[in-house]
């Protein structure tokens, strides 16, 4: 890390943001087909060339913000350039042999090892079909190479992992790797473990958790304050995966109170983000149709001044007073996506609450939300517009796509 740049970490969700990774759309996107697009998780094939110019303008109004951009398909590929384990790790978490049998996952990891960074970080990302197999069948013996179809995948595509914030996020000065709960995203958190284990921007960053069994999230999580947490538990995030990450804040002192939030198990509420986001210190945007039913257990760590620490658990209650309370707050302001139901809901499956804040008061937002975009206006939020017709195919807004990896402190 250069002296020049932003300190890692982030204690808050709108924190004038300094430093983000994002995932330029790339050959991964191009996998998807109408035979595994569901198996993949979109709800339909992005026209990838525009997808591309949507994220660049996304990109492209961070930066004229002052937001420094990492992009993870080039960290991934410094990453890998550098460091010969990584190469190693990054190997072995694609190819597996339960998969591919004995002869061939060690004839292809051999292959993957040899190869320049560059190549090797785009199969890890866009995968590779057995027609594409650079190798040939060796002693010919690979029932596996004959039994399946060429375009059938050797490796799987990662097309998610258009969605950063999932993988890992970062909380105080320490990151967290979660770990995702479909099979079709498993992989993608051993690249952003890479990344963070062996780019040189990262040494020296400790871990804040590591999960290998109960999902958690990043699209889970929301740090409402300084010390305060709120999760998800729904489709995505278990609650042991909750109490896990819980435990985990509170021994390392990185939060004091983690608000746990049942969300529906389905998929227009797949993650915490997409029923409600920060957007000023004491404003979130929310989906009217569950304001009234979110409920929140709260779970404290206290200390009686002795060193002995223990982990209490109250509720549940009502979301939005669990929250005000644990901040420290009267109340938090609350901005509807949208007046009438049918329109609250359509632009809570547009990712209406999905929003990035550069600042307090201040969001990136889709353009396509136009009442929700209108009802943060009229309550003095600053909304900066971006197109995503081709990107919201795979349920995701503006902090799906985006990991915080600086943040100033409020």
């Amino acid at each position: 890390m250069t002296s020049s740049a932003p300190p890692l970490g982030a204690d808050s969700e709108v924190g004038a943001l300094r430093t983000v990774m994002l995932h330029r759309p790339g050959d991964e996107l191009r996998r998807l087909t109408p035979r595994n697009n569901d198996q993949l998780l979109f709800d339909g094939l992005p026209w990838v060339d525009r997808a591309r110019d949507e994220h660049d303008a996304f990109a492209a109004l961070l930066v004229s913000r002052g937001v420094e951009v990492l992009l993870l398909g080039d960290l991934l590929t410094e990453t890998l350039t550098v460091s010969g384990a990584a190469r190693v790790q990054g190997v072995s978490a694609a190819v597996d042999p339960r998969r591919l049998g004995i002869s061939l996952a060690k004839e292809l990891a051999t292959y993957l090892r040899s190869i320049p960074a560059p190549d090797l970080a785009q199969i890890l990302m866009a995968g590779m079909t057995f027609d594409e197999l650079p190798i040939g069948d060796g002693d010919g013996v690979s029932l596996v190479r004959r039994m399946h179809h060429g375009a059938d995948f050797v490796i799987e595509p990662l097309p998610n992992l258009l969605f950063t914030r999932d993988s890992s996020f970062w909380i105080g000065q320490r990151v967290a790797i979660t770990s995702l709960a479909l099979a079709a995203r498993a992989r993608e958190t051993s690249l952003t473990d890479l990344i963070y284990a062996f780019h040189p921007r990262f040494l020296g960053v400790r871990r804040a958790y590591e999960s290998h069994t109960a999902p958690v999230e990043g699209g889970d999580v929301l740090l409402l304050a300084p010390g305060v947490v709120a999760v998800g538990v729904g489709e995505r995030t278990t609650p042991a995966g909750a109490e896990a990450l819980a435990r985990s804040l509170f021994e390392d002192e990185l939060a004091h109170t983690v608000l746990v939030v049942p969300i529906a198990q389905e998929r227009a509420s797949m993650h915490l983000d997409t029923v409600c986001t920060m957007v000023d210190v004491d404003a979130v945007v929310m989906y009217p149709m569950i304001q009234h039913s979110l409920s929140a257990f709260t779970i404290r760590r206290e200390d009686d001044g002795t060193g002995v620490v223990a982990v209490t658990i109250k509720g549940a209650q009502p979301f939005l007073e669990a929250a005000a309370d644990a901040m420290g707050i009267g109340k938090l302001r609350v901005i509807d996506t949208g007046l009438d139901n049918v329109t609250a809901e359509r632009e809570q499956w547009d990712d209406g609450n999905n929003t990035l804040a550069l600042a307090p008061g201040v969001v990136v937002a889709y353009e396509r939300n136009v009442e929700t975009n209108a009802r943060l206006e009229a309550s003095g939020i600053e909304v900066l517009r971006i197109a995503g017709s081709e990107l919201g195919s795979g349920r995701g807004g503006p902090r799906c796509m985006s990991c915080p990896i600086s943040r100033d402190q409020l």
